[in-house]
């Protein structure tokens, strides 16, 4: 951001450049291509904000899919299935 006098030395100098009769149309010309990028810049953030809400929609509906198909009881392994003997329970 520029400041203060930042601004008025830039205003000086457009004003020695161009003149008073071709200062208010240069602005003018300067305002509306801010506007249209800062429509641009907006119109580009919502698409990826869209993009990015329907991804995750695409996740959640992959994840509820697979916790369906998961079955509801899973037996704890077995020493013969591979798993360790210290996953039985303990007696002493």
């Amino acid at each position: 951001m520029l400041s203060p006098s930042d601004t008025a030395i830039v205003f000086l100098l457009a004003l020695l450049l161009f003149g008073p009769e071709q200062l208010p149309r240069i602005a003018r010309q300067l305002g509306e291509a801010m506007r249209q990028m800062q429509s641009t810049t907006h119109a580009f953030m919502n698409e990826l904000e869209r993009a990015a809400r329907v991804h995750d929609s695409e996740q959640d509906r992959a994840m509820v899919s697979a916790d369906a198909e998961m079955p509801a009881h899973v037996e704890p392994p077995t020493p013969s299935d591979g798993g360790s003997v210290t996953d039985a329970p303990h007696s002493n």
